[in-house]
């Protein structure tokens, strides 16, 4: 199971947003959720700071994975959370081509990863 999505430009059009509200999980749980669902193959994986009725802090979970995993999903979340339900959802996912690119410079080689190559041209690059 590949950890990182190819790096060339492409379409995934069997995917899922897996969301769920939690405002009775232990905050030291979550991390160990993450950890279980990115091993588990999740392509994404992030916590968002709401608000639930008579404005009891919470966060939703949200998972982006592909469909033929989501039964796996769905079992660390049940087993693993404190929901009773799961929304989930299609959604497609355009991802631009990406690489790995070391330069010269006057101190010395530095790995530079290209991401977001746009017809043919470089949109973004960091060290």
């Amino acid at each position: 199971m590949s950890l990182h999505p190819p790096n060339h430009e492409h379409t995934d059009e069997q995917m899922l947003k897996v969301e769920v509200n939690l405002d009775d999980t232990p905050g030291e749980w979550l991390g160990y959720v993450m950890d279980q669902l990115f091993e588990m193959g999740a392509n994404d994986v992030y916590y968002t700071p709401i608000y639930m009725k008579k404005n009891r802090p919470a966060v939703q979970l949200q998972v982006l994975c592909k469909k033929n995993i989501l039964e796996n999903i769905k079992q660390i979340i049940l087993t693993e959370t404190t929901t009773l339900g799961i929304r989930y959802y299609p959604l497609t996912v355009y991802r631009m081509e990406r690489k790995m690119q070391t330069i010269d410079t006057k101190w010395g080689k530095v790995t530079i990863k290209e991401g977001g190559i746009w017809e043919g041209k470089v949109i973004q690059a960091s060290p």
